[in-house]
């Protein structure tokens, strides 16, 4: 039986609301970041130049500039990713590829990493201080900072890698089975580029934590902001920076405010990068198919 005309309005009403509030929602997201990145720019742009990028701090950050904040900021990151994405993927290969969803072992590794998803920043630098630190001996430093962001890193990417694993046909797998191709040959070749978006979502997700990680650093890499000559020594990441200026130094609003400018600058070119890369590689993907 047809609808009638009033049943048939009150649809079309409940989707132009339905869309609304979607819209809404969209426009409410973006009004939020537009108005933090027009509070920093209207803080902090008159601080920013080329010298305040390359120059060293001064008088506790209130002159001079962020270069061995930023060189501090870029070892951190890059011990922590090349610590955490091999093993994190290749977890994530092992549950999605070769672990049933129903074994105890997937369960008990599952169930680890929501636990560790949840676990307080802090905690992971009590930890870090006290085995990478102290146990270790690596005291305050860019190591200790790096391989404790590692540790902090690992759910993110086992978590979203494992689901573009799965989320992959099954297609894929049997028709991979059918010319004889071995179960590796099939996750490097097949799997993992029809993954890629996950994967990069997943690293996007790692380094914005990373980079915007304050607590966890406090008690493994330090507070110096000298050039770091060795990954032994002590060096303060952006976010540390930041939060001193603004919680510890009076007339600190202005370079703190620059600073912050840089990360989320830093944020988007990164994100900016890895989608093209994403994009690319799944054009690549599909010409030649």
């Amino acid at each position: 039986m047809p609808e009638s005309v009033p049943v048939k309005l009150a649809h079309a009403l409940r989707d132009r609301f339905a869309q609304l509030a979607v819209c809404l929602a969209a426009a409410l997201v973006c009004a939020v970041f537009v108005w933090i990145v027009s509070d920093l720019v209207r803080g902090g742009w008159a601080h920013l130049s080329w010298d305040f990028l390359m120059d060293s701090p001064r008088n506790a950050g209130r002159a001079g500039g962020i270069g061995p904040i930023l060189v501090s900021t870029v070892l951190i990151l890059l011990i922590a990713l090349m610590t955490a994405l091999p093993l994190g993927w290749v977890t994530a290969a092992l549950l999605a590829e070769y672990v049933s969803a129903s074994s105890g072992f997937g369960c008990a590794v599952r169930y680890s990493l929501q636990v560790l998803a949840g676990v307080p920043s802090i905690v992971f630098g009590l930890f870090g201080n006290a085995f990478f630190s102290i146990y270790l001996d690596m005291g305050f430093s860019i190591l200790s900072g790096g391989l404790t962001l590692a540790c902090m890193l690992l759910p993110i990417l086992v978590s979203t890698a494992e689901s573009g694993l799965r989320a992959v046909p099954d297609a894929y797998r049997l028709s991979a089975a059918a010319l004889g191709l071995s179960r590796a040959t099939t996750l490097f070749r097949l799997l993992l580029p029809a993954a890629a978006p996950a994967l990069a979502a997943g690293l996007l997700l790692g380094i914005g934590r990373a980079m915007a990680e304050t607590a966890a650093l406090l008690f493994t890499s330090g507070y110096v902001d000298r050039m770091p000559g060795s990954l032994l020594d002590s060096g303060r990441s952006l976010a540390i920076h930041i939060f001193d200026l603004s919680m510890n130094v009076s007339g600190g609003d202005a370079p703190a405010h620059a600073s912050t400018l840089v990360l989320i600058v830093a944020l988007l070119l990164i994100n900016m990068a890895a989608m093209r890369l994403t994009a690319g590689w799944q054009r690549r993907k599909i010409v030649s198919e």
